[in-house]
């Protein structure tokens, strides 16, 4: 008898190591660009779920997570489809972590994960488009669109009592999308945009942008453009020569880098990027700490909530086929169920694995609306002693 019960539990172990499979997450985000210094952070945040959910054995019998990361450049969008389409052809990833930047992730989608039928989630990537593009279901969000941006960066500068500024974005979906988003929410609410115009990434001089921003006037210049790229040339260009003292930063200028670049030079100055407070966020911080880097920095959180989205969709899907666990991110993202915080991945596999229902918070309080992106929660910032101080939330 005893022989009989060793021999039984000797062919489940069999059966379950026959199950597990090595699983690929790809992560395509712009290692070099514009925001290349928030890209660091970003695999960190992805990787750490990875290794937290390969580290629990809970995974459709044991199977373990790897990562394969790749070069979007965040804004060349050939070379993102080709990052892409080597993730997926070479290298049989099953999701991707990613794009990081909204007209190569449009790319991606379209030319490459679209027709693969590859699942991807964008931490980044906030063009109002993104909303409603053909993605056979396969796209998500961690992060907001950039229509809820607009409105609430057009809050914070009229209850600032600035009621005139000028605008320039970087010239690609993004900033588009975010200057004219953000001039239609501000008109509606009394004020008054005195230019709205694009600036080319990779310029060695702005000065000629700034003087034309400067002749239309305003009582702040809002820079929807990239902190590693023209929009802190527009910065330095507008300091050096005294067109305007008083900035307005969306998401993609609120990082590390603004601080280290102009420091007490823009005192006063504000803005907003997608980061909530309490209980996740705070876990997730220290959770970043413990495994060696920033967990601070701008979509790292929504970096780590991309990553656990889809491995906690499998588990629910009970397989890493994209066709097949496309269907059940929502499911695991949004009530009922019980909630899920940062380093509570084991424990939502555990739920999964029983027949339970989990409902994914993460940490950056993750509530999925539409077709698959965050409701979005805001930080709103300024600088104070040269550096970034949160004064809130929206």
């Amino acid at each position: 008898m005893k022989k009989l019960l060793l021999a039984t539990a000797a062919g489940a172990l069999l059966a379950g190591a026959a199950g597990a499979e090595e699983i690929k997450l790809g992560v395509s985000l712009g290692f070099t660009g514009p925001l290349e210094s928030m890209a660091p952070g970003m695999q960190s945040g992805a990787e750490l779920a990875m290794k937290e959910v390969s580290d629990s054995g809970l995974l459709l019998d044991g199977s373990t997570v790897t990562s394969v990361t790749g070069d979007s450049t965040c804004i060349d969008a050939a070379a993102a489809t080709a990052t892409v389409e080597r993730l997926i052809t070479a290298e049989n990833v099953k999701g991707i972590v990613g794009g990081m930047c909204s007209g190569e992730t449009i790319a991606s989608l379209e030319n490459v994960a679209k027709p693969n039928g590859i699942v991807m989630i964008s931490p980044s990537a906030t063009s109002p488009a993104l909303s409603t593009i053909e993605d056979d279901g396969l796209f998500f969000r961690t992060s907001p669109s950039d229509a809820r941006q607009g409105e609430v960066m057009a809050n914070i500068i009229m209850e600032r009592g600035i009621d005139t500024v000028a605008v320039t974005y970087t010239n690609n979906d993004y900033g588009k999308g975010l200057a004219d988003s953000f001039q239609a929410a501000f008109e509606e609410k009394g004020g008054t945009v005195t230019v709205n115009s694009a600036h080319d990434d990779g310029k060695a001089d702005y000065s000629a942008e700034v003087a034309a921003l400067s002749a239309a006037g305003g009582d702040a210049l809002v820079v929807a453009g990239y902190v590693d790229q023209g929009g802190s040339g527009i910065v330095r260009a507008a300091l050096d020569t005294g067109a305007f003292d008083t900035f307005v930063f969306p998401d993609g200028m609120v990082g590390q880098a603004l601080e280290d670049n102009f420091g007490t030079e823009i005192e006063g100055s504000f803005g907003q990027n997608p980061a909530a407070e309490g209980e996740g966020r705070e876990t997730y911080l220290s959770m970043a700490e413990e495994a060696g880097f920033d967990g601070s920095g701008a979509f790292s959180a929504e970096a780590y909530d991309a990553a656990a989205l889809m491995l906690l969709a499998m588990a629910k899907a009970g397989s890493s086929d994209p066709a097949t666990y496309k269907g059940s991110i929502m499911d695991v993202a949004n009530e009922p169920g019980e909630k899920i915080m940062p380093g509570d991945l084991a424990k939502a596999l555990e739920i999964i694995n029983g027949g339970g229902d989990v409902d994914y918070v993460g940490a950056t309080a993750v509530e999925m609306v539409g077709e698959g992106e965050s409701a979005g929660v805001y930080r709103e910032i300024q600088f104070t002693d040269g550096k970034i101080e949160v004064v809130g939330y929206r």
